[in-house]
């Protein structure tokens, strides 16, 4: 039997966060015995903002040895940087051609960024999930790893998908959601109610994959709790929560096991010990990150080889569709 397939793609805005790895990465790994597994560093999502151009080469270097450092093993895995394949962007144009502008005006990234400012409110910001959707259905993706707050993007790759289809015969697979639900949606620091972002302004609401062992400790001790003093696993108490699934995700251990344990013992404690949790799942990560990255021949040859891997796939299903829709085949 043929293995189904996964698409999935990281932006090089920042450097991760234990965010991303638990709800991300560290699910990706899982997933490439039992699938054909096409992971992307969406550098082209990334410019929708403002980038640094030696910040954007660093930081998409950074995500492709932090993908392979999680575990990711491009032998496995098609492993690119998505600007190496242009059929993402020759795709998009064709989709956005039959995605209606209501669909993504009511994209509510959209909506909550056009909010926060209208200085940089670009073209590119209004349409990016049209891009989303070219990534995945290029490679007829089965299944598309995603948290809650991307499923709605997904629904527009499945929609166009299905409009696609319908309009000119069958082309693409319609891509189903694949949501791991405990710990893939770990939570602010500070702001236990939101998610857990690299942009945020207070640098100790998150956990960067590259923090030193003084930085995580510091950032766990510091967060936010409550006034019960108890380690219960309630959404009256939604800091905790945010710490006991961090440590059960990364320790092993079940909810029960870690609320037992620390039955009794005061908030000091559970952190303190939540601190070295983290630094020990994170040290060999940091380690083998710190050796990919010092390697830039190993680094090209694996992106490389990924853009031949991926391009391979992606113009099969590309010339599918000019085909479909009526270009004249170049010969």
């Amino acid at each position: 039997m043929e293995k189904k397939i996964v698409f999935s793609g990281v932006q090089p805005s920042g450097a991760l966060t234990i965010g991303n790895y638990i709800g991300a990465l560290r699910n990706f790994t899982e997933l490439q015995d039992e699938y054909d597994c096409n992971y992307c560093v969406v550098d082209m999502h990334a410019i929708t903002i403002p980038q640094v151009p030696k910040n954007l080469r660093k930081n998409t270097l950074d995500v492709l040895a932090m993908y392979m450092a999680s575990g990711i093993d491009p032998d496995k895995s098609t492993l690119f940087i998505q600007s190496h394949v242009p059929a993402h962007a020759e795709l998009s144009w064709v989709l956005n051609t039959i995605t209606y502008m209501g669909q993504l005006n009511r994209m509510t990234q959209f909506k909550e960024k056009s909010k926060k400012s209208d200085e940089n409110l670009n073209a590119g910001l209004f349409t990016y999930p049209v891009l989303m959707a070219a990534d995945i259905l290029l490679y007829q993706a089965d299944f598309v790893p995603v948290g809650e707050d991307q499923k709605q993007h997904l629904e527009l790759s499945r929609d166009l998908a299905e409009r696609f289809n319908s309009r000119y015969s069958d082309t693409f697979t319609v891509p189903e959601p694949l949501i791991k639900e405990f710990g893939a949606r770990i939570m602010s620091l500070q702001d236990p109610v939101a998610k857990m972002s690299k942009s945020d302004s207070d640098t100790n609401a998150y956990i960067l994959l590259q923090d030193s062992k003084d930085q995580i400790a510091r950032k766990i001790k510091r967060a936010v709790t409550d006034c019960i003093g108890s380690v219960n696993y309630t959404d009256e108490q939604p800091g905790i929560k945010n710490l006991i699934n961090i440590h059960s995700v990364l320790s092993g251990m079940s909810v029960d096991e870690i609320i037992k344990l620390y039955s009794g013992k005061g908030y000091g404690v559970f952190k303190s010990e939540l601190a070295e949790v983290v630094i020990d799942a994170l040290d060999p990560i940091q380690t083998r990150y710190q050796q990919y990255l010092d390697n830039k021949d190993f680094l090209e040859k694996v992106y490389s080889e990924g853009a031949n891997k991926a391009e391979s796939k992606a113009r099969k299903t590309l010339r599918k569709v000019y085909k479909k829709i009526g270009f004249v085949p170049r010969g």
